[in-house]
């Protein structure tokens, strides 16, 4: 490693330790600390800063730098999943511990490695006189682990972001992710009449019910989406949790069931939504007795590999690298899927790998973060350019 890139992980190393000593887990999702923390970085840099809060504790933080279009924004999620159970943690979960050049703590491969990285990058933009053409945004945004609409949703919907380009900072290793299925979550509620355990024919098993349902999803729905391929992208169904009854001796009069669809991009929500409605409405059941309500859902996007700024960032990253990136298909969602249909690009890239995400000791290796950096820098000069 040369001594500017020692110098570089030396000052990745230290913002990456302070985000990762701020709590920010959902729940409760409160992201006010980490973004007020961030915010200092970017006003010493130059950075016209915003805090967005819809809904406390969950606040989001917007900088920006330059006028008008062509936009560039940089997206990561700032808040985190919990700890879980922190005997399975070989070091402390809020303090960033370097190991055989890799850096351990709670957040730091999903998704605050990535937002030291863009920290740096705004530093970086501002001392080279800020962008020549157009405008860098940055945004680390909260309500990102539980799918929430007080993060970046929120952003969009009050036109507080409007990115010609959307960079998010989920880890790739370095590699791309252009293409991300849709998601869907529905509920659906079996009602039936409680009753003694002793004297079950007296009530209407709402279990019972809801077993009906879900061989209809399996014997009906279930096939369909299998033969629904893109790629290596399938169309899926999970059937998530399921909860019931009070005591054996109650017939249960109620059984609700949470599904997670996940829709190809060119799936739309609303038609996979109405799928299920149909399915459960033919079922059989008397009427009344089953409700299906729709709880969270985006479309997924596609943004073409030869669009001029996922084009740039697949240069910058062979110029750095000398190799092309290789394109992942992801199977999570990213923040990317609220604007899949405002015609933008729309690309995931950043260090660290998403197998390594929420799990005790998780972590992200230097290296990649110094390379994200450079790639990143490369990027901005080939896109927006510098003013020196």
């Amino acid at each position: 490693m040369s001594a500017s890139d020692k110098s570089i992980a030396e000052s990745l190393h230290a913002l990456l330790a302070e985000l990762i000593a701020i709590p920010s887990t959902t729940p409760p999702g409160d992201t006010r600390a980490i973004c007020e923390a961030a915010g200092e970085h970017f006003k010493a840099a130059g950075y016209e800063i915003s805090m967005p809060i819809r809904t406390p504790p969950i606040a989001n933080l917007v900088a920006r730098l330059g006028e008008d279009s062509p936009c560039i924004v940089f997206n990561s999620h700032i808040d985190t999943v919990g700890t879980g159970d922190r005997a399975a943690w070989r070091t402390d979960p809020f303090a960033a511990t370097m190991e055989k050049g890799c850096i351990y703590g709670l957040g730091a491969n999903n998704c605050k490695g990535s937002a030291a990285v863009h920290l740096w990058l705004a530093a970086e933009i501002a001392r080279r006189g800020g962008p020549r053409l157009g405008s860098v945004v940055f945004v680390l945004a909260g309500d990102e682990e539980r799918l929430g609409p007080e993060g970046t949703a929120f952003l969009r919907e009050e036109g507080l972001i409007q990115p010609d380009a959307l960079v998010l900072g989920s880890p790739t290793e370095n590699h791309l992710i252009v293409e991300e299925r849709g998601i869907l979550w529905v509920e659906i509620e079996a009602t039936g009449r409680a009753a003694h355990g002793g004297d079950p024919p007296a009530g209407d098993n709402a279990i019972l019910r809801m077993m009906r349902l879900l061989e209809r999803l399996q014997s009906d729905l279930a096939p369909r989406l299998a033969t629904r391929r893109s790629g290596e992208k399938v169309s899926t169904m999970n059937i998530g949790t399921i909860h019931a009854g009070e005591n054996p001796n109650v017939v249960p009069d109620r059984c609700t069931l949470l599904i997670d669809r996940r829709l190809l991009p060119e799936e739309s929500v609303d038609t996979a939504f109405a799928e299920i409605e149909a399915l459960v409405a033919g079922a059989g059941e008397p009427k009344g007795t089953c409700t299906v309500r729709r709880l969270v859902g985006t479309n997924g996007f596609s943004a073409p590999l030869d669009g001029p700024h996922v084009s740039a960032l697949v240069a910058a990253i062979e110029e750095h690298k000398s190799r092309p990136p290789e394109v992942l298909n992801a199977l999570a969602a990213s923040d990317g899927r609220f604007f899949a249909r405002d015609g933008i690009e729309i690309v995931n890239f950043g260090p660290g790998d998403g197998a390594v995400s929420h799990a005790a000791n998780e972590f992200i290796p230097l290296t990649e973060m110094v390379d994200a950096a450079l790639i990143l820098r490369v990027f901005i000069e080939r896109t927006l350019g510098f003013k020196h």
